[in-house]
């Protein structure tokens, strides 16, 4: 008996992007209820991880400063 080979796991590639992510769910069902942050958002990876364009990057971290959060930039 030949094995059965594994089903394939579609993967898809996001170029151009930058990831938010967050220890907290909750901040990232705060950020995507705020109308004004929600059209900065391009998709969501997971419950704690967003994509966010490039050119909105920084109204983004912006945004999580004046609501209280240190966010962490890693390049």
């Amino acid at each position: 008996m030949t094995p059965t080979p594994a089903p394939r796991t579609p993967i898809k590639l996001h170029r151009n992007v930058a990831l938010i992510r967050t220890e907290d769910p909750l901040v990232i069902e705060e950020l995507m209820a705020r109308k004004p942050l929600a059209r900065l958002i391009a998709g969501r990876l997971s419950e704690t991880v967003l994509l966010v364009r490039p050119e909105d990057e920084a109204a983004l971290l912006e945004e999580l400063r004046r609501m209280g959060h240190a966010p962490r930039v890693v390049r």
